[in-house]
C-alpha cells in the first residue's frame, strides 16, 4: 500500500502549527516540516508531535522551500498544508483509494475566512495539494505543482485563517515583482499583484495591474473569471462605471458559469442606477436578472468563489431588490430561502419585517 506524508513549510507558527498537525496526524504515515527560520517554538512543537523537522535557509522562493520539504519525505505521496490550515473533513478511505488507483493529482477544497468591508466572508478554492512525491513546485510565490496529470477534486476540506484580518503584502509584493521581472506578461502574477495593491488601497497600481492582467487573458485560464470579477469591483470602487460597461459589452462566454461574476453584475447595476437614475434607469431590471443568474448557476466548484454568491447571498440581495420595489411577498420568500440556508442577516430582516 502506498504511503502518504504531510509536508509543510513553516515560519514562526507556534500558535497554529499544532492545530494543523493534529488535524492530519491520523491520516498520514509521516510528517515533514521544513522550518524557514523560526525564532519561536514552532520547531519544538512540531517535533513533539512526531514531525521530522528540518531547517531550511529561506531564499525568497516558496517553490524552492516546498520542494526541499518534499525531498525530505520517504512517502510515496504527499499532502501539502500550511500551518494556518487544518483538515475539517476527509473521507480517508476514498483518499487511500485515490492514491492507489488514480492517474491524477488531487485538488482539495480550501475554505478561507476573510474580513472585508466590515463583514466576515468565506471564500472557497480548489488547490492541488495531494500528489506523488516526485512532482515539484514552480513559481517564487503563489506556487503551482508542475504536472501533466489530470487534476481531480478529492474529498478533503481544509479551513484557512491565514488572511483573516491580516495582510502579507510586505512579503508578497516584492516576490511578485521579482516573478514579473522574469514573466512580465503572465496574467496570473499580474492578477495576484493587482490584488495585493487593492488590499493596500493603492488603487492606481491595482488598476494598472488589473488592466494588464485582463488584457493578457486568453479566457481559458481557470482564474480568468476571477480577474474580471475583481477588476469590476475595483472599477466600481473608483466609480469608473463606463469601463465596467465596456467589459460587460464583451459578453465573454467563459464568465457565464461563475456565480461571483453575476453577483458582481447585480452590485454594479444597482450602483450604476443610483449614480444617475435619469441616465441609467433602463439597467434596473438587470439587477434582478443578475441575481437570478447567480441562483441558476449555483455554488461553483470550477473557480475560486465567495461562498453564498450562488445561494444565500444572492437570495438576500434579490430580497433587498424586491423590497425596495415594494414587492413584499417576493422579498419575504427570498429572505426565507436565504435564512433556510443559514444566513443570519436574512433571518434578522424577516424579524424586522415581522415575518418570523
Amino acid at each position: 500500500m502506498s504511503t502518504l506524508a504531510l509536508v509543510m513549510i513553516a515560519l514562526n507558527e507556534e500558535v497554529k502549527i499544532q492545530r494543523c498537525i493534529e488535524s492530519a496526524i491520523s491520516y498520514v504515515d509521516e510528517i515533514i516540516v521544513a522550518d524557514t527560520g523560526s525564532t519561536d517554538r514552532t520547531k519544538e512543537i512540531a517535533s513533539g508531535l512526531g514531525a521530522k523537522v528540518y531547517t531550511y535557509v529561506w531564499e525568497s522562493d516558496f517553490s524552492k522551500a516546498r520542494n526541499y520539504a518534499i525531498s525530505k519525505s520517504s512517502a510515496d505521496w504527499v499532502l501539502v498544508l500550511d500551518a494556518d490550515e487544518w483538515i475539517d473533513a476527509i473521507d480517508h478511505s476514498r483518499i487511500r483509494q485515490f492514491i492507489e488507483e488514480a492517474n491524477a493529482v488531487g485538488r482539495i477544497e480550501r475554505i478561507s475566512t476573510v474580513f472585508d468591508e466590515g463583514e466576515t466572508h468565506e471564500t472557497r478554492d480548489y488547490i492541488t495539494r495531494l500528489f506523488p512525491r516526485h512532482l515539484e513546485y514552480y513559481g517564487r510565490i503563489h506556487e503551482q505543482v508542475s504536472t501533466s496529470l489530470a487534476r481531480r477534486n478529492v474529498p478533503i476540506v481544509v479551513q484557512h485563517d491565514g488572511y483573516f484580518k491580516l495582510k502579507k503584502s510586505d512579503r508578497n509584493v516584492p516576490l511578485l515583482l521579482l516573478e514579473l521581472q522574469e514573466n512580465p506578461e503572465d496574467p496570473y502574477y499580474l492578477f495576484q499583484l493587482a490584488k495585493e495593491y487593492d488590499g493596500l488601497e493603492n488603487w492606481a497600481e491595482s488598476k494598472l495591474y488589473f488592466a494588464k492582467a485582463y488584457a493578457a487573458l486568453q479566457g481559458v485560464e481557470r482564474f480568468a473569471p476571477n480577474v474580471v470579477t475583481e477588476y469590476m469591483y475595483l472599477l466600481m470602487k473608483l466609480k469608473e462605471y463606463g469601463k465596467v460597461l465596456d467589459i460587460l459589452q464583451q459578453k465573454h462566454a467563459w464568465l457565464m458559469n461563475f456565480p461571483d461574476f453575476h453577483f458582481a453584475c447585480g452590485v454594479f447595476y444597482l450602483d450604476l442606477v443610483l449614480s444617475n437614475p435619469a441616465q441609467y434607469m433602463e439597467y434596473l431590471p438587470l439587477i434582478e436578472r443578475s441575481y437570478q443568474l447567480c441562483l441558476e448557476v449555483g455554488e461553483s466548484e470550477l473557480y475560486d468563489s465567495v461562498k453564498g454568491t450562488g445561494s444565500y447571498a444572492a437570495y438576500y440581495n434579490l430580497g433587498n431588490y424586491y423590497e425596495v420595489l415594494g414587492k413584499a411577498e417576493q422579498a419575504i420568500q427570498c429572505y426565507r430561502n436565504s435564512a433556510a440556508m443559514g444566513y443570519s442577516k436574512a433571518g434578522q430582516r424577516l424579524i424586522e419585517m415581522n415575518e418570523e
